[in-house]
């Protein structure tokens, strides 16, 4: 059992309130460009809009992210995906290489599943895997961005170059253990000027 936190940076009524005021001044600008993606999304290929995630969030319990849809429906295969795979329309490459496609993520913010900021919501399958100490990652709300999402956000782009036969594997061996390393840190050490450095981060990573 997951011991709850009663501080750090799920704790913090000065962490939710953060949450709130950026979804809130982030919606007019958002919303128009969330509605374009949509229309592009379902007229490119069938099938629904958005993606649902199953995802493990706080205190381990079980969460539904949601993504635009990237990849054409009814595609058998791994869950973690190189940059050629063949299953992602070209929609969704454009929206993965800019991570548009975690924009709806917002409304999970907003209903309490998700913070701005926090470590990345995982695969239940993969969260099995999790040592003891790799869990206390669960004790904070997931986000839509983090520290290990700034480093490997385009992983992507790292499987494909190491091109390895099992794909998912390699994921849980090499990629998984170093995000989950860098997202430790970021719980041990939480601080609200440091959320605000990561936002400001991924921002900027948008128009680079």
């Amino acid at each position: 059992m997951l011991r709850r936190r009663t501080s750090g940076p799920s704790g913090t009524a000065s962490k939710r309130a953060l949450d709130i005021a950026l979804c809130a001044a982030s919606l007019p600008f958002t919303a128009p460009i969330a509605g374009l993606i949509a229309v592009a999304v379902r007229l490119t290929s069938r099938g629904p809009v958005l993606y649902r995630a199953n995802r493990v969030g706080r205190y381990g319990r079980p969460i539904v992210v949601l993504k635009f849809r990237t990849m054409r429906t009814g595609c058998a295969g791994p869950s973690v995906t190189r940059a050629g795979d063949d299953r992602i329309t070209p929609i969704g490459r454009l929206l993965r290489a800019s991570k548009l496609d975690e924009l709806p993520q917002i409304v999970n913010v907003l209903r309490g599943d998700m913070s701005i900021v926090g470590p990345r919501p995982e695969d239940p399958r993969y969260v099995e895997h999790y040592t003891t100490e790799q869990r206390q990652v669960l004790s904070v709300r997931p986000g839509i961005t983090s520290l290990a999402f700034l480093r490997f956000g385009h992983e992507q782009e790292l499987i494909e170059r190491a091109r390895p036969a099992d794909t998912e594997e390699y994921y849980l061996t090499e990629i998984l253990p170093e995000k989950l390393e860098i997202e430790l840190g970021y719980v041990r050490q939480w601080t609200l000027r440091r959320d605000l450095w990561i936002v400001a981060r991924t921002v900027g990573g948008l128009f680079d």
